[in-house]
């Protein structure tokens, strides 16, 4: 080694690549149907030892509020229109979105309110209420959606078909009822 250098900047890659790979082992694990998924599970599948999985997250609700504002950031990264999409394109994908991460939030929620304050759960609804505020407001404006529903509503009513306990299967049809109805009626 240099004189001058030190291992440290590799040592911090390792560990962001050990922290990622637990979230996405624990994203996995937690949209499985068991009940319970142990963290040495989420370690045996992160291909980590449990002094790694401790030492980036030391209980298993430090690594469910992980886990829940990474899915938080990338919803809100991805509150974007693409080139040439039309306003209610953008929000209708956007959506579909919050609607892919239902299954593997409904676990991950309920464990957080068990054991949480709501306020942190709330404050991650607010972030990611507020990303999608600019892809309704389009597609409002641009007479695609309906002007009677604020984001809240559209959240709520995704929340409410995600809270009946039957598989993605049955609950997708509910979902897009929900999609469907947000359109304004062709004349």
């Amino acid at each position: 080694m240099e004189a001058g250098k030190t291992a440290f900047p590799r040592r911090r890659a390792a560990a962001e690549r050990n922290r990622d790979k637990i979230l996405d082992a624990a994203r996995e694990a937690f949209a499985d149907p068991a009940p319970e998924i142990s963290m040495a599970e989420i370690a045996r599948r992160a291909g980590v030892g449990m002094a790694t999985l401790y030492r980036n997250f030391p209980g298993r609700q430090e690594l469910l509020e992980a886990l829940y504002a990474d899915e938080v950031d990338q919803i809100c990264a991805a509150a974007i229109t693409e080139p040439g999409q039309s306003p209610e394109s953008a929000l209708v994908a956007w959506l579909r979105l919050q609607i892919a991460f239902i299954p593997h939030k409904r676990l991950i929620i309920s464990e957080l309110l068990e054991h949480t304050e709501r306020e942190g759960i709330a404050t991650h609804r607010a972030r990611a209420i507020d990303a999608g505020r600019h892809l309704l407001a389009a597609a409002q404006e641009a007479g695609q959606i309906r002007a009677d529903l604020a984001m809240e509503q559209i959240f709520d009513l995704i929340v409410a078909i995600a809270k009946i306990n039957e598989s993605p299967g049955y609950l997708q049809p509910l979902f897009e009822t929900v999609l469907d109805g947000l359109r304004v009626e062709a004349t």
